[in-house]
């Protein structure tokens, strides 16, 4: 490669160094909104996925939820943490991998797969038991990240939660 001098008088070791480089900051910036917005448009299905389809929030508290599941009642009552990170990418204890945005519950003696619903502050999700936990004292679930923000929990605190009658793996 030849060396020049720039307007400046300095060496300019790279002939359209400057133009070359714009380019391709203009192309990487295009890749990466397209890549966003493909992630976008597929999350819907990454979760669904994930949990088996059971990971929607529904918004308000009701006594049956999810496709025609009926669920224990009355609702108990039981102390709840989250769980992530640090841990994403590590497989559960149910055979799923661990992301940021799984959504499902831990609990220590609920088989895997079985249908949970959690309500919290007037939010409610139907998920299922996807990991063994919590392994703190007077806790009943840990809730995954995705599980977490649908329910808007604040980290730690009380649930209500009912179990889907017949439901077990």
């Amino acid at each position: 490669m030849k060396t020049g001098r720039n307007r400046h008088g300095r060496k300019d070791h790279s002939r359209h160094g400057h133009a070359a480089r714009a380019h391709f900051g203009r192309r990487l910036r295009r890749i990466s909104l397209a890549t966003a917005l493909l992630s976008l448009a597929l999350a819907p299905l990454a979760a669904e996925a994930q949990t088996g389809g059971a990971g929607a929030p529904t918004g308000e508290a009701s006594t049956s939820g999810g496709a025609g599941l009926v669920f224990s009642a009355p609702m108990r009552s039981a102390g709840a943490t989250w769980y992530g990170p640090g841990l994403y990418g590590n497989g559960t204890a149910c055979g799923q991998t661990l992301r940021p945005g799984t959504i499902g519950v831990a609990h220590r003696t609920l088989p895997c797969g079985t249908t949970v619903k959690i309500n919290y502050h007037g939010h409610s999700l139907v998920t299922k038991v996807i990991d063994r936990g919590p392994y703190t004292k007077g806790n009943d679930f840990d809730l995954t990240n995705g599980a977490r923000l649908a329910l808007d929990f604040e980290g730690v605190g009380q649930v209500r939660y009912a179990v889907a009658v017949g439901s077990s793996g």
